[in-house]
Order: C-alpha cells, then structure tokens, then sequence
C-alpha cells in the first residue's frame, strides 16, 4: 500500500489515501474525508510505481 497525498477537488482541502500499488489500472469513487462529497479516483501503476493519478468531481 502506497499513502498518496492530494487536494480535494470540492474543499481543496489536503487528504491522503491509501492507494494498492498491486493492481495496475483501477477506477473507484471515494468520499473526501473533511467535506464528504464523492470523487471518482483513476489510478495506474507501472510495477509498484505510482505514474498516473486523476480524480473527477461528481454530479
């Protein structure tokens, strides 16, 4: 498991996550833990080499 620190797309408030560098491609929604609104979270690893993150705010 890999923490990943980043801005929250509704609060811009900084958050941290655990991210599983053991799958290569992954799509999950989580909510942002101080204002609670759902982000869609695409990760890819290369190895265990974190290459690409993107989070999208939901409607």
């Amino acid at each position: 498991m890999l923490e990943h620190f980043f801005q929250c797309p509704y609060c811009w408030e900084e958050i941290s996550m655990l991210l599983d560098s053991s799958v290569t491609n992954q799509t999950y929604i989580e909510d942002c833990e101080v204002c609670c609104n759902p982000i869609e979270i695409k990760v890819q690893f290369n190895n265990t080499e974190l290459m690409n993150i993107n989070l999208k705010v939901l409607d």
